[in-house]
């Protein structure tokens, strides 16, 4: 401990040590100690070293701090010091902050290198690598956090070389996204910070931190630090969302279906009131508007552009760009990035590019946005990139955009242009710049309008039709002629640039604008003139610019006018100009140094205003055209004729083309309205099959009740009466019919036999009151009587009793084929209503039939399948139909015959009554007569005896009646 006193700047007797000794003896503790204690003394002193004796700790110490993070893992304050100490030796941001403005540029390379051989160093080792990630993960704020520190200063030094180590290590950058999860903000801010290095050029790494929910994590975090009124950790994940996202499709296409572009409109919702914006939410708002133009970029595919584009408006973040553009307060800088953010989510999309033409400037009278931006394009007191920035945005709203173009030259044509004055219209705007005294001007409004003319030849021809007025009293002018006038009067070199690109644009692929360029007799000589001269370097491209304006006059001539025929420009050429001087003049274009850099991207980007020389479109037309005017010069008169032929034929072939293109048109309309009736019909017949197969499913379930009730019937039928099998006939029994009525044929049958048994008794009884009469008053005749009339009762009980069994069993039957009558009744009541439905179906189908047929013949073969279908379904309900009638006349028969055999009960009822009357009245005359006679009660327990018993007593009595006889 005396040793780190020393060290530490404790008082110490005799001389001190110097700084390498002084490391050298922490580095041998480092090692040699055996005490936790010690080690930890010794390397929390090489850490307040470290920044000073940066390079000796760095050669002696890094290997022992390397062994303490691999041994001592179980202490997070020596892995700590341990951390400090190789941040302090590796990182070149502390160098860099202690160094005076005063000193040399040498001494920073010297850091630099300083920093970059320790990183390799440390980095020889991919185990290193590895370990350090395993410390990330810990949890502890003192391991985690200068372990952070450390990753992200050896991704600044050896970027790809770490970036290749983490991308191979085993869930690598999963474990460094969990940084962003963090609860402490410095952890998590310097995470953004870690992730920032780590995606810098690495789509590999890129996709991986994108795919492990990176964007949902940091727009969480610029949604909770307050979008762009936050601090310097929006900017941070702004900037590790540009990495993410910049020239990574995937990436790009994951944000979008995501749905993450609907959260970036809260971004640009700004307030009335924007005055006085921070430096950092400047900034903000300005990383905000690049990663729009990132997802939009003209660089992107086109399919992914487009997606991000329709995206951005319906979500109504193009409405939002739009309203900071029309907003008052909005910082320059702010303003111009908006216009190029807006120029790019429009530039192709022709819902965006027609939304934008209806956005109007809050101004009294209202104006539209696009004559706003232009008033300020030809405004030379406006800033230069301001400018630049409305002329791109224009360009993107013309931009395969036919029907924009139309609208702006229509503002230029007469029948349209406003006499009142009162209004400033586009066209009137560019014409004004393009004859303004600024050259700056004269080129914007020229390359405007010549965007405006892009591969449209019907404007070209239309702005034929323009006409300025010079001055009072002279006569109006076209524009084409007031544009070769400007030209030829020796302006500056900037605005003859402009005019030239508009003069070519306008009189490629047009040969009436070609005929009126070459109807001035003065234009052909400039040219020749300007092309012949032997002028200075920035004459040059004048000189080429009029060789081309030449060669599309040859080019895309038709030969109307005698004195200007292809032959004779192609000999003026070489007479006063030569065809190699000419193919070299015309060459000056595309070698200029300001002809590659406009060639690069759309976007107009100039460092001044003086290299403000070429377009991006107009480099594509110079490719185009520059080798076709080159063989158009060395071609023949011969050549010449055979091409005009070719020409003409390729004309035939155009207009035979457009004839059939028009045939074909018609036909696709046609053909759309065949479909339309086709998928109506399609719908109508598919609505026709449901019901249908509903129908059916109907029928179905019918059947299915059918065969339950069978079921039912059959079961009752085998409980009460032992029958044979029974047959089935669209789900009801024949035999139970057969059945019943056999069984009423029997009970007629006893009907009859009942009734012939009563007829019988009848005259027994009238026999029986016709004797009583003849015997008169004599004994002996009342005592036969007695004994005869008391025979015939005792058989009339007997009778009696048998004809009231056989009328309950009768009874029993009777009830019984009332429950089966209501049960045929309630299967025809069911049966009823599918008849009708099918009924109706059936026409229905039939009619669909017809129409079918008569409409497309190209649904037959569907028409007849469901033909088939429908009478293979009629033909059953017919059968069913036939087949129910059948049994409801049965089912009337038999209600008649219950109807008769009820009658008949009834009378054989009242018949019995009636003989039960007189058989009474007949036994109260038998006891006033003095003849004993038996109660129903005795009756009934004799018939309940023997026969024999019976018949013994019959025997008595007819002994007794004898014996009566004989006395």
């Amino acid at each position: 401990m005396n040793f780190l006193r020393g060290v530490m700047g404790g008082p110490s007797a005799g001389p001190q040590p110097s700084g390498a000794d002084t490391i050298q003896k922490l580095c041998d503790r480092v090692a040699s100690s055996t005490l936790l204690d010690d080690r930890r003394d010794a390397v929390r002193a090489l850490k307040s070293l470290s920044k000073k004796y940066r390079l000796e700790v760095g050669i002696q110490a890094m290997e022992h701090l390397i062994h303490v993070l691999q041994t001592d893992r179980s202490d997070s304050e020596i892995i700590g010091y341990a951390l400090d100490t190789l941040y302090n030796v590796i990182s070149n941001d502390l160098e860099e902050e202690e160094q005076d403005d005063s000193e040399e540029e040498n001494s920073a390379k010297q850091v630099d290198d300083l920093g970059s051989q320790f990183t390799e160093i440390f980095i020889k080792q991919q185990e290193n690598v590895t370990l350090l990630l395993t410390l990330v993960e810990e949890f502890d704020f003192h391991v985690r956090w200068p372990g952070v520190k450390l990753l992200t200063s050896l991704l600044k030094q050896q970027g790809p070389q770490v970036q290749q180590i983490i991308l191979v290590s085993p869930m690598g950058v999963s474990r460094l996204m969990d940084l962003l999860a963090d609860s402490r903000e410095v952890i998590r801010n310097d995470g953004v910070l870690l992730l920032q290095q780590l995606t810098k050029s690495n789509a590999a790494i890129q996709k991986i931190v994108a795919f492990e929910n990176a964007f949902e994590r940091l727009l969480d975090i610029i949604t909770e630090e307050g979008n762009s009124d936050g601090g310097i950790v929006v900017e941070d994940c702004l900037l590790l969302l540009q990495n993410l996202l910049k020239n990574n499709n995937s990436n790009q296409n994951f944000f979008k279906e995501g749905s993450y572009i609907q959260r970036m409109k809260p971004w640009f919702e700004v307030g009335d009131d924007n005055c006085g914006w921070s430096a950092q939410k400047v900034t903000n708002l300005h990383l905000m508007l690049q990663l729009v133009r990132v997802l939009v970029s003209p660089t992107n595919p086109p399919g992914a552009t487009s997606s991000c584009q329709k995206a951005m408006f319906h979500c109504g973040l193009l409405q939002q760009l739009c309203t900071i553009l029309m907003a008052t307060g909005v910082p320059a800088d702010i303003l111009t990035e908006t216009i190029n953010t807006v120029s790019e989510v429009i530039r192709g999309c022709q819902t965006n590019q027609d939304y934008f033409a209806s956005v109007n400037a809050p101004s009294n009278p209202p104006r539209p946005a696009i004559v706003v931006l232009l008033m300020s394009m030809v405004n030379e007191r406006q800033p230069f990139v301001l400018r630049c920035a409305v002329l791109y945005c224009f360009q993107c709203f013309l931009y395969k955009n036919q029907k924009g173009q139309g609208e702006i030259v229509s503002t230029l044509l007469p029948s349209t242009i406003d006499a009142t004055g009162n209004s400033v219209s586009a066209g009137q705007l560019l014409c004004g710049g393009l004859f303004s005294t600024d050259s700056l001007s004269n080129w914007c409004a020229a390359v405007a309008l010549a965007h405006a003319l892009q591969e449209n030849a019907t404007l070209k021809e239309q702005l034929l039709r323009v006409q300025l007025a010079t001055s009072i009293g002279n006569p109006p002018v076209s524009l084409l002629q007031q544009c070769t006038n400007i030209l030829s009067q020796g302006s500056k070199v900037q605005t003859r640039v402009g005019l030239l690109m508009l003069l070519c644009t306008w009189l490629s692929n047009c040969s009436i604008a070609v005929t009126h360029f070459l109807h001035n007799p003065a234009n052909v000589p400039f040219l020749t003139g300007q092309i012949a001269e032997n002028l200075g370097e920035e004459e040059q491209l004048v000189q080429g610019l009029c060789a081309l304006l030449l060669g599309i006059s040859i080019y895309y001539n038709d030969n109307s006018l005698e004195n200007y025929r292809k032959e004779k420009l192609k000999q003026l050429i070489e007479k006063r100009i030569g065809r190699e001087n000419f193919i070299e003049k015309l060459g000056f274009i595309s070698k200029h140094e300001l002809y590659s850099r406009a060639a690069q991207k759309p976007q107009p980007s100039f460092s001044s205003p003086d290299q403000m020389m070429f377009d991006h479109e107009f480099t594509k037309l110079v490719k185009e055209l520059e080798g076709v005017i080159s063989k158009a010069i060395y071609k023949s008169s011969e050549e010449d004729k055979k091409e005009e032929e070719v020409k003409k034929t390729l004309e035939q072939h155009d207009n035979i083309v457009t004839h059939y293109k028009k045939v074909i048109r018609e036909q696709d309309q046609e053909l759309e309205e065949l479909k339309q009736q086709i998928n109506t019909l399609t719908s109508q017949n598919e609505q026709l099959q449901a019901t249908v197969t509903q129908q059916v499913s109907q029928i179905q379930q019918h059947k299915d009740q059918y065969n339950l009730l069978k079921v039912q019937l059959g079961k009752d039928t085998q409980h009460h009466n032992s029958h044979g099998d029974t047959l089935q006939m669209n789900g009801i029994q024949t035999e139970e019919v057969s059945k019943l009525k056999e069984e009423l044929e029997e009970w007629k049958n006893k009907h009859e036999l009942l009734q012939g048994q009563l007829k019988e008794k009848d005259s027994v009884i009238e026999k029986l009151s016709s004797s009583q009469l003849e015997m008169g008053t004599t004994e002996q005749a009342s005592q036969i009587s007695k004994f005869s009339g008391l025979e015939h009762n005792n058989e009339l009980q007997k009778e009696l009793e048998m004809l009231r069994s056989q009328i309950q069993l009768q009874s029993a039957e009777i009830s019984k084929l009332q429950m089966e009558n209501q049960k045929l009744q309630a299967m025809n009541a069911t049966a009823d209503p599918v008849l009708g439905d099918s009924g109706a179906t059936a026409a229905t189908s039939s009619e669909l039939e017809g129409r079918l047929e008569q409409e497309i013949k190209e649904l037959k073969s569907e028409v007849k399948a469901l033909c088939e279908e429908k009478e293979s379904l009629k033909q059953q309900l017919d059968s069913s139909s036939s087949t129910v009638a059948i049994l409801q006349d049965e089912k009337s028969k038999l209600q008649r015959e219950v109807a008769e055999s009820k009658k008949e009960q009834d009378d054989l009822l009242v018949l019995l009554a009636d003989q039960d009357q007189k058989i009474s009245a007949l036994k109260t005359k038998l006891k006033d007569l003095g003849v004993p006679v038996e109660d129903e009660d005795d009756t009934e327990s004799g018939d309940q005896g023997d026969e024999d018993e019976d018949g013994d007593e019959e025997e008595q009595d007819e002994n007794a009646v004898v014996c009566y006889h004989e006395n």
